[in-house]
Formats: structure tokens, sequence, C-alpha cells
């Protein structure tokens, strides 16, 4: 019998690279241009900037095994906010053809808390 949970560091490492991956890709546009974005998003310009930070770095320590529970939970938090956002203050459905809806920061979000309350496995930068 093949047991599957010998390869769990290996799932944890390749959950963590998504995440970091994902992340990475939407930090980068809130960096590069917060005062575009803060027109689109309707925050100021500063906070558009700073979340991008907490999801850059956090998605560092989640690329490289370092804070990761941290990382997880900083995310987590990113999550409840973006889901808040698209549900109370911009009307977004759960899926959507025309949109992206919320169920992408839904997955997102449950594989934050999946990584914060089992940690990231052992495969990282100790």
């Amino acid at each position: 019998m093949i047991l599957l949970s010998q390869y769990s560091d290996i799932a944890f490492l390749v959950l963590r690279l998504a995440i970091a991956a994902i992340f990475i890709y939407h930090a980068l546009p809130k960096l590069k241009n917060a005062q575009g974005m803060s027109q689109v998003i309707g925050m100021p310009a500063s906070m558009i900037f700073m979340l991008g930070l907490v999801e850059f770095v956090s998605s560092l320590g989640m690329l490289f095994g370092v804070y990761i529970q941290i990382a997880a939970f900083l995310l987590a938090m990113v999550m409840v906010g973006a889901i808040y956002f698209k549900i109370a203050k911009w009307h977004v459905p759960f899926a959507a053809m025309d949109k992206t809806g919320w169920e992408i920061d839904l997955i997102l979000l449950a594989a934050s808390v999946l990584i914060l309350v089992n940690g990231g496995g052992a495969i990282g930068v100790q």
C-alpha cells in the first residue's frame, strides 16, 4: 500500500509556490502603479502600495519557506478583505463569465488557512 502522506512536504511546497506566483503577479501592478490602481479599486494609493508590499513580501516568505505561517496569515487577511470588497462594495457574484468572481479569492483564502494551521512543510530555507 502506497502512503501518499509521505509526500506531504512536496505537496505543501507545490501549494506554496502556486500561492506565491499568484500573489506576486497581483502585487507587482500595485507596487508599480499604485496611483492608477487606486482609481480603479477606490482606495488611496498609499493603501494600494502597502497592500502590494504585504502581498509581495508574504509571497517571498511562501516561496522560500521563511516565516511561512506569518505569511499565510497576512495573505489570508488580504483575501478576507478582497472577498469583502467584492461582495459588499462591488457586488461581484461568486462566479461570472464577464469578470473574475470571488471564487478564486475563496480558494486562495482556504489555501492560506491550510498553511497557517499546518505549516508549509519541511522544504524551504531554514
